[in-house]
């Protein structure tokens, strides 16, 4: 019996079991009463986008000043950890491991089928002609707000927070500590964790939502199997299966070597369809789209659509500002622990800058073919594929246009497979930690059981949302996790400002050396 309820013991009770029970009653919910549900969570949605678009898109406007103002201060010069730290990770591995844990399967699924939504439907109170040169312009402008610099905004600043005060503050394991500059022990630690985990859990159902989409997608194409609930069911279980094994090996045995080979995967595939698709257009439509959203960035941050009545912004920016924050908390918590040893400035560079500009490559290739193809190349089009089977079918729309089709697709399938499950490895390690106690920087991991326990949740809540409601599902379940951690997140951006504008003050602590995390090279 004590072997049974040994993983209990380490648990943190008043953490772990609120947001479980919650998001428990909620796949209950769903499954016995789908449509009230969705019902009542969209009205709750709504009440959230009208009281709070503003703050969302204000918000992540400030934190993009942020990380600007903190590349350039005394800040950036410090080291994570005390100035005698040494890396675990070189920078490539850095690099890929950050790529892969943050918006890698978010930009394989929507960068060929959203630019033709805002083809063909941009917001009216702009009064852009749909399918338009205009319309051209503002789609793929649109693609490089909500992938590139602002999102790796939102999650720099809590990373880098963590990092600070986990390393060189010497506090504990929680994102209570990310709120140590303000209110010192005072901050509650526990109940900011427990919600959290709960924005985090309803985060990656969503995004393991658009994951099976996107599987399920590929899947139909290849062997012309329906879309069911039993398809989706099936997906789900093997992506929940693999990050679960994924992350019991540990950091550095698997998502080390996963990220690394999803990020080669992403290199191979943005430079296939860029030679196979039209080189030409591709480079000259992205050097114009990039003029534009520059010159507009300041606009398009901060349009809520409220003087034309216009809901675009909250079904799109907005919605995906809610699931970066959703997300952003936790995925803090591995994003600053694998920072230790770098400066602050390249903190910021391989968590903010790189990253984006990898989005916007992308996006430039991805989402000027789907364009140039709905535009120049005649046909059924690619818009009328999303319309009849949904946006999972689009970039399998465009692989089919191309030489050797089948086997990119299937690499397209394959590498979809490894972003989701290494950024739920990454994310399942941090909510075990964030659940349990002992966790410290020579004992990182959490328990198997803790893993397993998020890991099937997650999978559990994913897989009746995206059967039950769909797309109109994920987005739902993204923002009603993304409110409450909208608010902590600003509370820790108050946070590095303070640190910022006065390092020395908070700074001055360093974690033992022989406690420091070490690579398993």
């Amino acid at each position: 019996m004590q072997h049974i309820l040994a993983p209990f013991q380490r648990l943190r009770h008043r953490v772990f079991w609120p947001p479980f029970l919650l998001l428990a009653v909620a796949a209950g919910a769903v499954y016995f009463d789908s449509a009230g549900f969705l019902e009542q969570t969209s009205q709750a949605n709504e009440w959230i986008l009208d009281r709070f678009g503003w703050l969302f898109s204000a918000g992540t406007f400030l934190m993009v000043g942020v990380c600007i103002w903190i590349n350039f201060s005394p800040l950036a010069a410090y080291r994570i950890g005390g100035p005698d730290a040494k890396p675990f990770l070189t920078r490539w591995r850095w690099f890929s491991i950050v790529l892969c844990t943050t918006v890698a399967i978010g930009v394989m699924f929507w960068a060929t089928a959203e630019p033709l939504y805002h083809l063909h439907q941009p917001p009216h109170s702009l009064a852009i002609p749909p399918d338009s040169a205009q319309a051209a312009q503002f789609a793929m402008s649109a693609m490089y707000l909500h992938w590139t610099f602002t999102p790796y905004a939102i999650y720099t600043l809590p990373a880098l927070m963590f990092a600070l005060a986990y390393y060189n503050m010497g506090r504990s394991f929680s994102l209570g500590s990310t709120l140590a500059p303000l209110f010192g022990n005072r901050a509650p630690g526990s109940l900011i964790d427990a919600v959290c985990l709960y924005a985090l859990v309803a985060g990656m159902a969503a995004s393991l939502g658009t994951g099976v989409l996107t599987l399920g997608g590929g899947i139909s194409y290849l062997f012309g199997v329906p879309s069911s609930p039993t398809l989706m069911a099936v997906i789900s279980c093997v992506l929940v299966g693999t990050f679960i094994i994924s992350s019991m090996s540990g950091l550095m045995k698997g998502i080390r070597v996963l990220s690394d080979l999803n990020t080669k995967i992403f290199v191979g595939l943005a430079a296939f369809v860029l030679l196979a698709g039209p080189t030409g257009f591709i480079l000259s439509f992205g050097a114009e789209a990039v003029g534009n959203y520059m010159t507009n960035f300041f606009t398009m941050s901060l349009f809520t659509g409220s003087a034309g009545d216009d809901d675009w912004p909250q079904k799109w920016t907005i919605f995906y500002w809610a699931n970066w924050m959703a997300w952003a908390p936790i995925t803090a918590m591995f994003l600053g622990r694998i920072g230790y040893g770098y400066t602050v400035r390249e903190f910021v560079l391989f968590n903010w800058i790189v990253p984006a500009l990898f989005g916007a490559v992308w996006m430039t290739i991805f989402s000027g073919t789907a364009i140039h193809i709905e535009q120049y190349q005649g046909g059924p089009g690619l818009y009328q594929m999303l319309l009849d089977t949904g946006p999972e079918s689009v970039v399998y729309g465009i692989f089919s246009s191309f030489p050797l089709a089948t086997p990119f697709i299937v690499l397209f399938v394959l590498t979809s497979f490894l972003s989701y499950v290494t950024a739920a490895d990454s994310n399942t390690s941090a909510m075990g930690g964030i659940s349990t106690t002992g966790i410290s920087p020579d004992s990182p991991e959490p328990g198997s059981f803790i893993k397993a326990i998020w890991g099937i949740t997650v999978g559990g809540v994913a897989w009746f949302m995206v059967s039950e409601g769909g797309i109109d599902g994920i987005k739902t379940l993204s923002q009603l996790g993304g409110l409450p951690a909208l608010f902590l997140v600003l509370a820790v951006t108050a946070s590095v400002i303070r640190v910022a504008a006065n390092p020395k003050r908070y700074l001055s602590a360093t974690i033992d050396p022989e406690r420091a995390p070490r690579s398993e090279d």
